[in-house]
């Protein structure tokens, strides 16, 4: 296998690649670009036209996406995977990746879209670089753009694999990436209904890509991931860089759509969540139910029918948010 195929290794090491351009026998380029950052080219001749962006490691300890994208890059480098597609891979957060860290000081996934130029810290020149990574890499006109953003939650899960679809003003969300997610393994979507400040919601706003944060189950150390089935994620990424994969009939087959209702914004060190400490993301929440209170008589009771709560974290820095209740969505409004 082509070293570079080992970028997790380079990662972990934290050195740089002796050789930073390799090629395989069937003239796959693979070219290092930076610290967890490598580009994958197929011969011009293969070519069809898509540029797929493959992160993880956004959170340092989020390791399941991660060794899936170690071990789909390792195919690719010893010529078992043939790609059809421009690839990037990235790891997002190099240094608590090593320490097996969320993140050191900031958490990187809020830091895009022009957060990270607000505040300072070597995560907030990450999220800046990844940025720059992303805008290069989708730079080139004419081709498709899809960006998958691989993450575990901190907490166990109703729903166990699930993705967010961002939002931007008079773009659609499209019926046909929701029904490659559906054959990918997703079990449930989450449509966006404002703008953020996520990785993928800075790629699908400002670079135009189809971009989606898709949850794979719960973090955990690395090697201690065989709970987490990602079969079907890997088979369809491995469809999509080949160009193999099947005709999309549109059919959504089964995949459950929500909306977000209200997000819960923590405001001072007063803020106080009323769930239980282990409560699985999108467990139901009855109307009525007073579901979390700060300052200034704020409170959040639950007024939606059909409720349900995920990423609850009242850890989060003030300012942030601390959950989201969400409801059921329908199918009405997705364009193609």
């Amino acid at each position: 296998m082509l070293a570079l195929g080992k970028l997790l290794d380079l990662t972990l090491a934290g050195r740089e690649p002796a050789e930073k351009t390799q090629t395989t026998v069937q003239g796959v380029r693979l070219r290092w670009l930076a610290e967890g950052a490598l580009e994958v080219r197929p011969p011009e001749a293969r070519d069809s036209g898509l540029d797929i962006l493959l992160s993880a490691g956004i959170h340092g300890n989020e390791t399941a996406p991660i060794e899936l994208l170690d071990d789909l890059l390792g195919r690719i480098a010893k010529g078992e995977v043939q790609p059809r597609a421009r690839i990037l891979f990235l790891f997002g957060n190099p240094e608590a990746i090593r320490r097996g860290e969320r993140y050191l000081e900031q958490d990187v996934n809020r830091l895009f879209n022009g957060r990270h130029e607000l505040t300072s810290g070597s995560e907030a020149l990450r999220a800046g670089d990844l940025e720059h990574l992303a805008a290069t890499f989708f730079s080139v006109p004419g081709r498709t753009r899809l960006h998958y953003d691989l993450h575990t939650a901190i907490r166990g899960s109703k729903i166990e694999q699930f993705a967010l679809y961002p939002y931007k003003e008079g773009r659609q969300h499209s019926r046909r990436e929701l029904a490659r997610l559906r054959a990918a393994g997703m079990e449930a979507v989450l449509l966006q209904s404002k703008t953020s400040i996520t990785f993928t919601a800075y790629t699908y706003e400002k670079l135009e890509a189809e971009s989606f944060t898709l949850e794979l189950g719960k973090a955990r150390p690395f090697g201690q991931n065989q709970q987490v089935n990602l079969e079907r994620l890997e088979a369809r990424l491995i469809q999509i860089i080949e160009g193999t994969e099947p005709e999309h009939a549109g059919e959504l087959d089964g995949l459950q759509l929500f909306s977000v209702a209200r997000e819960i914004i923590k405001h001072s060190d007063a803020f106080h969540l009323h769930l239980p400490a282990d409560i699985e993301n999108f467990s139901e929440l009855s109307r009525g139910y007073l579901l979390a209170e700060d300052l200034a008589d704020t409170r959040w009771i639950v007024e939606e029918e059909g409720a349900r709560i995920i990423f609850p974290n009242p850890k989060v820095k003030n300012g942030l948010r601390a959950g989201i209740l969400i409801v059921p969505a329908s199918t009405e409004g997705l364009g193609v």
